[in-house]
């Protein structure tokens, strides 16, 4: 039994082009590939911010260049979890458990603020190094106040302060990641706050949302695909390979762009910026300019441009991040974002509580006995 769907209830799969609430945070236009952050041109942020700056502006509306967010010590209560857990376990899981146990030590109140945003932001990444050094059979090491978010990240990963171009490389995705608009586990992230219910669920939530490879796992399929390229001499033969066997390209189409990613762009940039240009960026390189020019010859009518998976791929593999912790080192970054929403949607809130349309049959009653 299903009734006629009207203007006003029209069923939209996967809920596109539906409306579901307002935001002052980012403004995406996929048609001319714009992506803006409170106004500002993502390129702009990238060039002349930093992950601190940016996520201060999301969560408070106002820009202070010199904004400072060192990664904070996780408590022994986290470490005992990420101990205990089975080194086969995946980073995300990892994460999701810290921030379960963030949010149960802190009790965050309701709504969420700008200082709870701050702190569970600055705590994930000392939680996320700790858990990639404890499955390697080594000791988590403490952060290092004197270093920023980014570079306090890898330190704490590795035990040595990363060098300027790294740091930068990762800041850089750590800025472009940092909100996209209503994607699924910022949706998530509403959801869950719309209940009332605090920081630490919203972000757990999303983070959950964020584990299917439908959302945050591309950048380490990218990986895989350049590593099966080989070399730049042979890409063409490579991409049109894949192209005639309907193998799906990762890193080129998006739901939302239409035109390049905005976020690429800015990432290819602080790539080739870099003095050393490894043989994998050249390679990234190769395969993207081939990868456009078949798809507008094989695809005249449907734009196929990069998206920011491509470019995001080549700089974590560049830092010296494993594809096991692309997505995880994704949902990081997204955490100034998902607060930013939670803070949003505790400031209006009203429940999410979408209708639905009935498929099943019609009214009927059990058989007589």
């Amino acid at each position: 039994m299903t009734e006629p769907a009207t203007d006003a209830h029209r069923y939209s799969p996967g809920l596109e082009g539906v409306i579901a609430g307002e935001t002052a945070l980012s403004f995406i236009d996929g048609e001319a590939g714009r992506l803006l952050y409170r106004g500002y041109p993502i390129g702009e942020l990238v060039k002349s911010g930093s992950y601190a700056a940016v996520a201060e502006l999301l969560w408070t509306g106002e820009w202070h260049a010199d904004a400072q967010l060192p990664c904070l010590s996780v408590s022994p209560a986290v470490l005992t979890a990420l101990r205990a857990l089975p080194r086969s376990a995946k980073p995300m899981d990892a994460l999701r458990t810290a921030v379960a146990i963030w949010g149960a030590e802190n009790n965050p109140s309701w709504p969420a603020t700008a200082d709870q945003a701050r702190a569970l932001t600055a705590s994930s990444p000392s939680a996320l190094a700790a858990f990639a050094r404890i499955r390697q059979g080594l000791e988590p090491i403490a952060p290092d106040p004197s270093l920023d978010l980014v570079a306090g990240f890898l330190y704490q990963i590795t035990g040595v302060a990363p060098d300027e171009e790294s740091a930068r490389a990762l800041d850089a995705y750590f800025i472009v990641g940092a909100e996209h608009g209503f994607n699924a586990s910022t949706f998530t992230c509403r959801v869950i706050t719309s209940t009332r219910a605090d920081i630490a669920s919203a972000v757990g939530g999303a983070i959950g949302a964020m584990k299917g490879p439908l959302h945050g796992g591309a950048p380490s399929e990218v990986v895989e695909q350049i590593h099966e390229v080989g070399t730049p001499e042979h890409a063409e033969a490579w991409v049109r390979e894949a192209i005639d066997n309907k193998t799906r390209l990762m890193g080129f189409g998006h739901r939302v762009y239409r035109a390049y990613d905005p976020r690429a762009a800015a990432l290819r940039e602080v790539a080739e910026s870099m003095t050393r240009r490894p043989d994998w960026l050249e390679l990234a390189i190769a395969v993207e300019d081939t990868a456009l020019r078949v798809l507008a010859e094989k695809y005249p009518d449907r734009p196929l441009k990069t998206n920011v998976e491509f470019y995001a791929a080549p700089v974590l593999m560049g830092v010296g991040l494993t594809p096991d912790l692309f997505p995880a080192t994704f949902a990081l970054a997204r955490h100034a974002g998902w607060t930013a929403h939670a803070i949003e949607q505790g400031g209006a809130n009203r429940l999410i509580r979408p209708d639905v349309i009935y498929t099943g049959p019609a009214e009927r009653h059990l058989p007589s006995a």
